[in-house]
């Protein structure tokens, strides 16, 4: 059933294929990485016209599995250089797997300078002028295709930044409400998107089935049980549903993880102001929807409505890493003000992390004071207008400091660092340092045990079992990801033991299968040596795997604490 899409913007040509022996038994990050890897020269332009995009929904995609709708979309980084896999939530993922999609691979470029949309559909795949949509933001874009395609489609696009092409631009993804407002945010492919000329991409659903299963009652019976663990665990039952991610801003802070000031503190004096419990109060008050899905068959239902003062639709809740870019990292502690600059970068089509930082960044190299709203705010835009300052900003955190002389950049393989300090949560400094994906949490989120204590307790603060532990949470997390599963479910996973074989059974029911535990671990580690190989062909060495000087130099207070695992354990996180 299951078939490739390739589009071809030179020949402005489509066809399908099935699936190549060497991508057989494998979905989402998986299949991304493993054509990427295969296909593209690791040498090439991520912006030219050797360079290609994939999308990916998983192997769970298009069934009933609970919280199985995520997208991956993949392509060598204009930011990092490397291999990039940038995950999203949103209905585009789960409709293309009902259409039978298994991947979308969007190869060469325009012969003209023009734009275009892509129209996916049952038996349909057809490539159009999009001229009209030249230079308008993601939800100006939305709006005008649903104007013309209707309430009932996906839609996913770029705005400004991947027009420009941006290092930080990003690739949205609609809501069930169809707001541009989920993104595969990091390491710029919205503007390997943008190189490619294709602006939006429309998804139709009609037709579409639910993906064929094996075994059917086996795989009903493994969803109850892996849905049941969700909604046991504390994290996915009350914590995320309740205050979103933003729950972590006080949880970090009190750790003395949180990076403040652009990574020169542990503490934000005003954290509680931003904090996810303040956050679901106000949106109570100015009565928003503290409780919502990004995606169709969501049940963790972290993803909130934000209103303004009076009444009106801001955004999506502000993930807690958007939260800490705009507000403790810039020494800003106005909820309103992160809401816009979220909705802006959403609109404009920039990542939250990069951009926080870049403003950051800035802010330490004296473009504008920290703690200085309106300023930050204006930064933001700067970026939508495509002013020369905006495209140094839209750059990324490495471009703004080496533009105003900034020494201390949190970023690995110019990737920039998310709102935990790895001086004071070293596993995940580990994940950091040594993913192939650069600077990024979601590689193997060793937060869950160094702080949260879920899997396990590790010490944050102490050097010893950081490697081990950063590398079976990155296994594990590709295979996640392969999976087309949120990374939230990775909490139960984590403790409960049935929901990890409910995992395993799923996967074994859908496809016919006889698989271990021990396979899908092995599933994990096919991946991530695909990933590392092609950054090794792109000339990626060990000394890619390092933090920024200034976190093995500069104590973090209030723990006076430097980064201290060895070069040698970080050289040892993917011997397996």
């Amino acid at each position: 059933m299951f078939k490739i899409i390739r589009v071809n913007m030179t020949e402005l040509s489509t066809s399908s294929e099935e699936i190549p022996s060497d991508y057989q038994g494998l979905g989402g990050r998986g299949l991304t990485s493993a054509i990427i890897n295969k296909e593209v020269d690791p040498t090439c332009s991520p912006i030219g016209a050797n360079n290609k995009l994939v999308f990916a929904p998983g192997l769970l995609g298009g069934t009933n599995c609970a919280n199985s709708g995520r997208i991956s979309v993949g392509g060598k980084s204009p930011l990092t250089g490397g291999i990039k896999e940038a995950n999203s939530g949103g209905q585009a993922g789960g409709y293309l797997s009902k259409l039978g999609i298994a991947a979308i691979v969007i190869e060469g470029m325009p012969k003209e300078d023009k734009l275009y949309k892509l129209l996916i559909g049952k038996d349909k795949c057809e490539i159009k002028e999009a001229n009209e949509l030249k230079g308008m933001g993601n939800y100006a874009t939305v709006d005008r295709l649903k104007d013309e395609y209707g309430l009932d489609k996906g839609y996913i696009s770029i705005g400004q930044a991947g027009e420009m092409k941006l290092a930080s631009a990003s690739v949205a993804f609609t809501d069930r409400e169809l707001r541009p407002a989920r993104h595969a945010g990091r390491g710029g492919l919205g503007a390997v998107m943008g190189s490619k000329g294709l602006k939006a991409i429309v998804v139709d659903p009609a037709g579409g089935e639910a993906a064929p299963i094996a075994d059917k009652e086996a795989f009903k019976a493994a969803t109850k049980r892996f849905a049941k663990a969700l909604m046991e665990h504390p994290v996915t039952s009350e914590g995320l549903p309740n205050y979103g991610t933003d729950i972590l801003i006080n949880v970090i802070n009190e750790a003395g993880a949180l990076p403040t000031r652009n990574f020169s503190s542990g503490r934000f004096e005003n954290a509680d102001k931003v904090g996810g419990e303040t956050l679901n109060k106000l949106t109570i008050e100015r009565k928003g929807d503290p409780t919502h899905g990004c995606m169709s068959g969501c049940v963790i239902r972290c993803s909130g409505i934000y209103l303004d003062a009076k009444g009106q639709y801001v955004s999506k809740w502000p993930e807690y890493e958007t939260v800490w870019a705009f507000g403790p990292n810039c020494g800003i502690d106005d909820l309103d003000a992160i809401a816009r600059m979220d909705r802006a970068c959403d609109d404009i089509g920039v990542d939250t992390i990069e951009t926080g930082n870049a403003v950051a960044v800035a802010m330490e190299g004296g473009v504008k004071e920290f703690g200085d709203t309106a300023g930050a705010e204006q930064l933001v835009n700067e970026i939508g207008a495509g002013t020369p300052l905006g495209r140094i900003l839209g750059g990324g955190a490495g471009a703004v400091g080496k533009a105003f002389g900034v020494s201390r950049v949190p970023v690995v393989k110019n990737q920039a660092m998310p709102a935990y300090d790895p001086r004071a949560v070293k596993g995940v400094g580990v994940t950091y340092a040594t993913s192939p994906m650069g600077a990024d949490h979601t590689a193997g989120y060793a937060v869950a045990t160094n702080i949260m204590k879920v899997g396990g307790d590790v010490n944050p603060l102490q050097s010893e079992h950081q490697a081990k532990l950063s590398s079976d949470l990155q296994v594990a997390t590709a295979a996640i990801d392969t999976a087309g599963l949120c990374l939230f479910v990775a909490f139960p996973v984590l403790d409960i033991p049935d929901a990890f074989n409910a995992i395993v059974d799923m996967v074994n029911a859908k496809y016919g299968l006889s698989l271990t535990g021990d396979d899908i671990g092995a599933l994990g580690q096919r991946v991530l040596k695909m990933e590392n190989d092609f950054n090794a062909r792109a000339g990626f060495t060990s000394a890619a795997n390092r933090l920024p000087e200034f976190f093995r130099t500069e104590k973090l207070p209030p723990h006076d604490v430097v980064f201290d695992v060895s070069n040698e354990q970080l050289d040892s996180v993917f011997d397996f």
